[in-house]
């Protein structure tokens, strides 16, 4: 009796690491922002506020920082986020997903659809200053919980309409850094923003030469951070802005790396972990920049910084809604533009592509798939918890704001489960005459 070989293990593509990275991660961040509810509204509320506001100092010299710990989370480890973010949005516009117009131009146009759309009927809820500034919070969409919601509906979602999600997404992520930087940035002190400028020169000048290492990168990007933060731009944007100084070019000889992964596979292999070690080793040094980074910081986004952000920023205490917080134009007009305006800016984005011959639907990918992708995408959580803390400083309007992204993103997630369970089920064969 013979045996086939078994097939060799396919490598996974960054694409495919990315999306299991953030699928598992996006389920962690569930159990975060419940525990942050119930923390909030338990018998040791107190105790959760002394956590956000606990204070953290940095002093070097005569100069001294002092911030909260919800503003260090926010405003320092959510750089690293972004960071992250910018260099998944550097990696599919050059060699990913977003490659080439006319693989782009599908996502583009619903991403386009599902940010003008929700924001547009935000408005015809709050036109009026000062609330009419939270325009930005539901055209956000948090990838982590938008690929662990397909995540659940396991194998039977086709590659295309992930990867569509996956483009989707980091264009809507993009949306949110230029509006950040265009709507919701404090008044410039051009001093600093022309020394940031200079000190982003700098890396990218490092990067197109061919450096890489990280701890070069961690000098530019501390630099970075702290003269955008002094300038007025939200220093979450450092992050974005050092990714993209980030090179993504492999400063190694192909046939260097192959020959000498034959010379360590031709040893007796006595050691045969010390020889996988070295081999895969020599791998990882043959990565780009922007792989590696990537590759090391996702686990820590995923796993601690966007929980930790989470467990600080979705704990609303329902206690401190002042009179019918449910009937709050600000909740009903973020609510609404999450679980309404997300989809139909999606399809109707979608649509009018195919209409005009700009794109095409993927094969095998129906309307209604998409519609269920366009209510995932209205989970806007991460994102729009941050939007919204830089568009409403009044504790009060924020809370609003926060239970309509609560209350939107869980509808638009469990319609979005079901749409797609409906649209991709199996169809059943006709049995033969």
């Amino acid at each position: 009796m013979t045996h086939s070989a078994p097939s060799p293990a396919r490598r996974r593509t960054p694409l495919e690491a990315f999306l299991q990275t953030e699928a598992a991660g996006g389920l962690f961040l569930v159990l975060a922002a419940a525990a942050a509810l119930l923390w909030a509204n338990g018998p040791f509320s107190e105790s959760y506020r002394a956590l956000r506001d606990f204070p953290i100092a940095i002093e070097v010299g005569g100069f001294r920082l002092a911030k909260p710990l919800l503003l260090w989370v926010n405003d320092l480890l959510m750089a690293v986020f972004f960071f992250v973010v910018g260099l998944e949005i550097k990696r599919e516009i050059l060699v990913g997903e977003l490659a080439g117009r006319k693989r782009a131009m599908l996502p583009v146009m619903a991403a386009l659809g599902g940010m003008l759309v929700p924001a547009g009927i935000y408005l015809l809820f709050n036109p009026q200053a000062p609330e009419r500034n939270g325009f930005g919070v539901p055209m956000a969409t948090d990838i982590a919980f938008a690929v662990g919601m397909l995540a659940l509906l396991g194998r039977r979602v086709p590659v295309a309409l992930k990867v569509f999600l996956l483009a989707l997404a980091i264009i809507d992520d993009l949306g949110a850094v230029l509006l950040i930087a265009l709507f919701y940035t404090a008044e410039l002190a051009s001093g600093p923003l022309a020394l940031a400028a200079l000190v982003w020169l700098g890396a990218a000048v490092y990067g197109h030469l061919g450096g890489g290492r990280a701890g070069v990168f961690l000098l530019f990007g501390a630099l970075l951070w702290f003269l955008v933060f002094q300038s007025g731009v939200h220093a979450t944007l450092a992050g974005v802005a050092l990714a993209f100084a980030v090179p993504i070019a492999h400063r190694v000889d192909p046939k260097a790396v192959a020959a000498e992964l034959r010379r360590r596979a031709a040893g007796d292999f006595e050691d045969i972990e010390m020889t996988i070690g070295e081999a895969a080793q020599a791998l990882v040094e043959a990565r780009s920049p922007l792989h590696r980074f990537e590759h090391g910081l996702a686990p820590w986004v995923a796993w601690a910084i966007m929980p930790l952000f989470a467990l600080l920023n979705a704990g609303v205490a329902f206690t401190d809604l002042e009179g019918a917080p449910f009937a709050s134009p600000v909740l009903l007009g973020v609510a609404t533009g999450l679980l309404v305006g997300k989809p139909l800016g999606v399809v109707g984005a979608c649509l009018l592509a195919e209409r005009l011959g700009l794109a095409h639907r993927p094969a095998g990918v129906s309307y209604g798939a998409i519609l269920g992708v366009g209510l995932i995408a209205g989970i806007g959580f991460t994102m729009a918890l941050f939007i919204a803390g830089l568009a409403f400083p009044d504790p009060a309007v924020l809370d609003q704001a926060k239970l309509g992204i609560l209350t939107g993103s869980l509808a638009a997630a469990l319609l979005g489960l079901a749409c797609l369970h409906l649209s991709l089920r199996p169809k059943r064969e006709r049995p033969a005459a």
